[in-house]
């Protein structure tokens, strides 16, 4: 450092000094937005990655290999009497005895010899080996003909043309899903089975139309191909419904209460530590709290909505508490002020000034902890929603499964080949609902916004 005769230190090496000072700084803010711009990148490459992912995988499922042929419904085949009538000297029940008898003699139908006839009308050689044949169309579809012909008994010794959903291994065949070069001891379906299904894919017999049974169709095991996701859809609703019925008017009050009205002292403060403490533990705590309290404790069904609802408004409720409190501190003190000021009482200034500023930040808190309450999965799987149920819940009490947890299920299925595509879509449907209700809280808080 250069020093002048006194001792000092001279301009030109201060100079010196703070140029490289301010090149270091300027380094150092270039590496500091290099690496955030970086971090940046890489999470946006990642949720990228993932999204690709599964929209590769998830989109083609919601296409499914359909049959589209005429179905004669030869009266030699079926040969049940016509559709009950209620005569006028007939009781209710009589009259139910005697359709339970028409519905029990249609059930005894030979459905898939009208498959196998059609499919012969179609492909004349399938008829030398019905069982080879019938491996084309899943086998659940014999019971939509059997609904078919009871809405409409006069079919009989008609001809219709349906839509039957293809076998699922006909469309991971079809869509190329499965090595075609592999011998036939490694292929699910025989050797003849394939050559009928590209023979009537290339006739046109077989069509990729958009499934609509995803969404009409409950889960199914025998019927692969049939699975679909109103069960779980109707049950991860009335999960919801539940959640937002309690966790909302429950969570905004209390944190109404310990915001406004409750005393500053060391039950408040622990009781706030806790609530904090809820909000960080594992969901499946959560899960075995609902277990030993509300199945065994107080006798509630295993697998129902109920007990679900009840477990995720555990786990959302100090969600809502926090977000609601966060939200009420914001408002500005000069308004509760200005509300007393001019004669309103304590509840009067909260509910009529406070509350409907606080309005979009309780409901953005709300909807974000029932999204979030949508995707769980872990405490579903600990009150027994993994149980296999073929049926849509039609109350709260009834079994029935969820969303993620049908997702769960799906991805362990043995036919990886055919659930791995459903599997995605399942998660696309999910992920749309979840992506709903934050677009609705995203448009809510700037609807209510308020600025001062």
């Amino acid at each position: 450092m250069d020093y002048d005769d006194n001792g000092k230190r001279g301009y030109a090496a201060v100079e010196t000094q703070v140029v490289a000072s301010l090149k270091r700084r300027r380094r150092e803010e270039l590496r500091f937005r290099a690496l955030g711009i970086a971090a940046v990148a890489a999470s946006l490459s990642l949720v990228a990655i993932l999204f690709v992912s599964i929209m590769s995988k998830g989109i083609p499922a919601f296409w499914q290999a359909t049959f589209e042929m005429e179905v004669y419904f030869d009266p030699e085949v079926v040969q049940v009497g016509p559709r009950p009538v209620r005569e006028p000297s007939e009781t209710p029940a009589q009259f139910q005895d005697r359709m339970t008898a028409w519905q029990t003699e249609l059930g005894f139908v030979d459905f898939n010899q009208l498959i196998l006839d059609a499919l012969a009308k179609a492909l004349p050689e399938t008829a030398d080996r019905p069982r080879d044949a019938l491996r084309l169309v899943t086998s659940g579809e014999r019971f939509a003909l059997r609904d078919l012909l009871a809405d409409d008994p006069s079919l009989v010794g008609r001809t219709a043309r349906v839509k039957l959903l293809a076998d699922a291994n006909v469309d991971v065949w079809l869509k190329g899903n499965i090595d075609r070069s592999l011998p036939d001891d490694r292929q699910q379906l025989p050797a003849k089975t394939r050559e009928w299904a590209d023979k009537l894919h290339e006739m046109g017999v077989i069509k990729n139309r958009f499934s609509t049974s995803l969404f009409t169709n409950t889960d199914s095991r025998s019927s692969l191909a049939s699975a679909g996701l109103a069960g779980a859809f109707m049950g991860s609703l009335m999960m919801m419904i539940i959640v937002i019925l309690l966790a909302v008017p429950i969570g905004v009050a209390s944190a109404i209460y310990l915001e406004e009205f409750a005393p500053q002292n060391r039950w408040t403060d622990l009781i706030e530590v806790n609530i904090n403490n809820l909000a960080a533990v594992p969901s499946i705590v959560f899960g075995l709290l609902g277990a030993a309290v509300f199945i065994i404790w107080f006798k509630l069904p295993l697998s129902a909505p109920i007990v679900g609802g009840l477990v995720l408004t555990l786990m959302t409720l100090p969600t809502v508490i926090i977000a609601t409190r966060a939200t009420l501190k914001a408002i500005p003190p000069s308004i509760r002020e200005a509300a007393l000021g001019v004669g309103a009482s304590k509840v009067q200034a909260i509910t009529d000034h406070v509350l409907p500023l606080a309005l979009p930040g309780i409901l953005t808190a709300t909807i974000i902890g029932v999204a979030q309450a949508l995707g769980e999965t872990a405490p579903l799987l600990l009150i027994g929603m993994s149980a296999f149920v073929a049926s849509v819940p039609s109350t709260p009490f009834d079994q029935s499964t969820a969303l993620p947890v049908q997702i769960y299920l799906w991805q362990a299925n043995e036919l990886r080949n055919f659930f791995e595509g459903r599997t995605s879509a399942a998660i696309i449907v999910l992920l749309a609902l979840m992506l709903t209700l934050n677009a609705l809280a995203i448009w809510l808080r700037k609807r209510f916004e308020t600025r001062w």
